[in-house]
């Protein structure tokens, strides 16, 4: 059978899936509140029936926190795992919610047909695609198609922590040739992309200490080292006036963004002024020289994320504060080592104390490096002239400004790259109230993974 037949069917059954999706999205697994963990329980069982139904050998497997969901169907050709997660964000402020998070229901908008509804687009709408794909694929050949492993996670949404002991004591059963994965969105509407890196991140949390105590302000204003003024002083020495980082060693291991690359991202259909509008701004901030493309996606940064200290209630109370706070976060690109950048921010700090003063770091938080994928496989130029065959609209291959660090446990404990396709919009409201999904970016998701699979999986 062609893949013709194949597309035909996914657009005779979209009813139908439309029908199963809302299924599932009518089952509130929150996976960071632990009131709703039979719910998570829930949900995972309908995935293993759903799987078992396609013709996958499909299992719970236990963790200390919620459960993940294997599945398997051996065939020929590469073996090919997909990703996907079935935790859903907390819906607070429930007040802002136009309808109930849970009841999802089909809206029309002002650009086309929504699926409203916590999940509809992160993750449950993205990972049912490649699901229906599978169904018509089946339905029409008689087959799955290819050499298949499923694998969704529970726990995504509050941090993943059975992830990586999970993969590293199942290491051999889920390696495979190229991993999949549907949780991002495209560059722009109707621009079909494929993420090939994504920056990594470090955290870090520090408190500057100045007097032994708050100090009246008019006793010791003068001669009292102020820790509010010094870190703010230090914050300022994280930057040059041309917005660059300017700690030491910041930067070693960023690459240059190839030509060839550069040139597909200025002729993605990213709008700079739409971008900067959503967020109230009229120009960008970043590093200069760089596109804005380029400093989201290619550009490692330096940014405060918290600053704080001395009283902060109503009124006022005059006192000169014995600390003061900061959070920033670093995202990382290319071979930045998360270590060597910890150690050269913490150089900086220290280098830059007045005398009196001493800092504390909080030593309990985490780092990942980029995830930067090899797009030279041929995998990457066959999903990419599929997914422009269905859109109508060349394909791009893009970077990521945010991480998702199931990528790099891919690469770093799996061995195995990962290719990134997902048709989610910015304007989806992920993590919000009232998040939809485009009933376009479902229907057309369902026919592209039905494209890329019949292109890889042979």
């Amino acid at each position: 059978m062609t893949i013709d037949a194949v597309l035909t069917r996914i657009d005779a059954e979209l009813p139908q899936a439309i029908d199963r999706l809302m299924e599932l999205l009518r089952i509130p697994s929150i996976s960071t509140d632990p009131a709703w963990k039979g719910d998570c329980a829930r949900a995972a069982d309908w995935l293993v029936k759903e799987l078992t139904s396609l013709g996958f050998k499909a299992e719970i497997r236990p963790t200390p926190g919620h459960p993940m969901v294997v599945a398997r169907h051996e065939g020929p050709g590469p073996h090919l795992l997909f990703y996907g997660h079935y935790d859903v964000q907390p819906v607070d402020p429930l007040n802002l919610w136009t309808r109930e998070p849970f009841d999802p229901a089909i809206e029309e908008t002002a650009n086309g047909p929504v699926i409203r509804g916590r999940g509809s687009s992160d993750d449950k709408g993205q990972l049912m695609t490649f699901l229906e794909a599978c169904r018509a694929y089946k339905d029409v050949n008689g087959t799955l198609p290819g050499n298949l492993t499923i694998f969704f996670e529970g726990e995504e949404e509050s941090g993943s922590p059975s992830l990586i002991p999970f993969l590293q004591a199942n290491k051999d059963e889920l390696s495979c040739d190229l991993a999949l994965i549907c949780d991002t969105s495209m560059v722009s509407p109707g621009v079909p992309s494929i993420a090939g890196q994504l920056r990594g991140m470090l955290k870090e949390e520090f408190t500057l200490h100045g007097p032994r105590i708050d100090l009246h302000s008019g006793h010791y204003g003068g001669p009292a080292l102020n820790p509010l003024r010094e870190i703010s002083k230090l914050i300022a020495s994280f930057h040059d006036e041309d917005g660059r980082v300017a700690v030491e060693g910041f930067y070693e291991g960023v690459h240059e963004v190839p030509e060839e690359l550069k040139r597909q991202w200025e002729n993605c259909g990213f709008d700079e002024a739409e971008y900067l509008a959503h967020a109230g701004m009229t120009v960008a901030h970043g590093e200069k020289g760089y596109s804005t493309l380029e400093q989201q996606w290619a550009r490692p940064t330096l940014e405060i994320n918290g600053l704080w200290g001395g009283y902060q209630g109503a009124g006022s109370k005059t006192v000169i504060p014995a600390e003061a706070h900061c959070k920033i976060t670093c995202r990382l690109v290319g071979d930045m080592d998360p270590a060597k950048v910890r150690a050269a921010v913490r150089r900086h700090v220290e280098a830059h104390l007045p005398v009196d003063a001493r800092v504390t770091w909080d030593s309990d938080l985490d780092g990942a490096p980029a995830a930067v994928m090899n797009t030279a496989r041929p995998e990457f130029e066959a999903a990419r002239q599929a997914l422009s065959d269905e859109w109508n609209r060349e394909a791009v291959i893009v970077g990521m400004g945010g991480s998702i660090p199931i990528a790099y446990y891919f690469k770093s404990i799996l061995g195995m790259d990962a290719m990134l396709i997902g048709y989610a919009n910015d304007d989806d409201a992920i993590h919000s109230p009232n998040e939809k999904y485009d009933v376009k970016s479902f229907h057309k998701g369902i026919r592209s993974w039905a494209r890329v699979l019949d292109r890889i999986a042979k």
